[in-house]
């Protein structure tokens, strides 16, 4: 089996696949990130065997594709003893820190089975366009996972939107992954958010920090806190539609820079779009989004697409491709 790790917002989720590209049954696990910060590194290594349906972990496993936080402080997907600091630049950033996160890490570097780890997308990045270097931190790991499962299926053009606790917007062109829009740059999600004008004076006042400030700015939490009245589903859709539009202007251009000048620069039918995330995989966003955006081929991806990628990424990595979209694979 090879399992992928999806360090979520709300949730750490598993995924286990077989050896063969066929297996379309992945076994899921989910397990609540402030249950994971009670728990010990056996407790959490049985729970993932039981979960996933194991008999014998360090057997059954082949190898491991773990996401940890925003995964800045290294570019290149490396086994998991290469990577040092957890693979972050530092501790602090955005979000909210409940240590389950940290658990988990620590329980797989201490099992003995072999772990690979996947960067963040940001500015030091590789694979991206240059411009996106803009920007310090463009996507946390599990987005490559979302990326990749994408691809697995048989897209080389295409943005998703991963809309949750946040939302995060990513461009993948010629199956390499050029840049995204982080959830504290653009359109909100249910719990983060970017931070405005009024939340700056907070900020400055000395009424709040800056992560809480994001923590609190997302539709749902916003909605309380500022006293408006706000359709949640409508008010999401319509930043989310707004930043794949924007996206799109980012695929057109750089799609036409990755082709010869024979080619239409523009080919919104070749730039497949696709929504995930415990919200993006709601039809009624989906069909709002359509509305919004003139689209009718919207396609919606489980909450799962992201640990399930990351399996995809540790069956081929283990296979010996050393290249996920544009990401290089340096191992020992």
């Amino acid at each position: 089996m090879f399992v992928g790790i999806d360090h979520g917002t709300t949730g750490i989720r598993f995924a286990g696949i077989g050896a063969e590209d066929g297996d379309t049954k992945p076994r899921i696990a989910e397990l609540a990130r402030e249950e994971a910060a009670k728990m010990d590194r056996e407790a959490i290594l049985e729970w993932m065997e039981l979960g996933l349906g194991l008999r014998a972990r360090a057997e059954e496993i082949e190898l491991i594709a773990l996401s940890y936080s925003m995964g800045d402080g290294f570019s290149r997907i490396k086994e998991i003893g290469e990577v040092p600091d957890r693979g972050l630049r530092s501790e602090g950033g955005a979000g909210i820190a409940v240590g389950g996160g940290t658990n988990v890490f620590d329980a797989i570097k201490n099992s003995g089975i072999t772990t690979i780890m996947i960067p963040g997308i940001h500015a030091g990045s590789e694979c991206i366009d240059p411009r996106m270097r803009f920007f310090s931190h463009c996507a946390s790991p599990e987005k490559v996972g979302v990326a990749y499962h994408i691809y697995k299926r048989g897209f080389k053009h295409f943005i998703f939107s991963d809309i949750s606790a946040n939302t995060v917007t990513m461009c993948v062109v010629n199956g390499e992954i050029k840049g995204g829009i982080d959830a504290c740059m653009g359109a909100p999600g249910l719990y983060q958010g970017p931070i405005d004008l009024q939340l700056i004076r907070e900020i400055d006042s000395g009424k709040m920090g800056a992560n809480e400030a994001f923590s609190t700015a997302g539709v749902a939490r916003k909605r309380l806190t500022a006293g408006v009245h706000l359709d949640v589903t409508a008010t999401l859709a319509l930043f989310v539609a707004m930043e794949i539009a924007a996206m799109r202007v980012f695929f057109n251009d750089s799609h036409s820079h990755s082709h010869s000048k024979t080619r239409t620069p523009t080919e919104p039918e070749s730039c497949a779009i696709f929504l995930t995330g415990s919200e993006g995989e709601k039809d009624a966003m989906r069909a709002r989004i359509e509305e919004l955006l003139g689209e009718k081929k919207i396609r919606t991806l489980t909450r799962y697409s992201a640990a399930i990628g990351c399996a995809e990424i540790a069956r081929d990595v283990y296979r010996g491709k050393r290249e996920i979209m544009g990401i290089r694979v340096e191992l020992e």
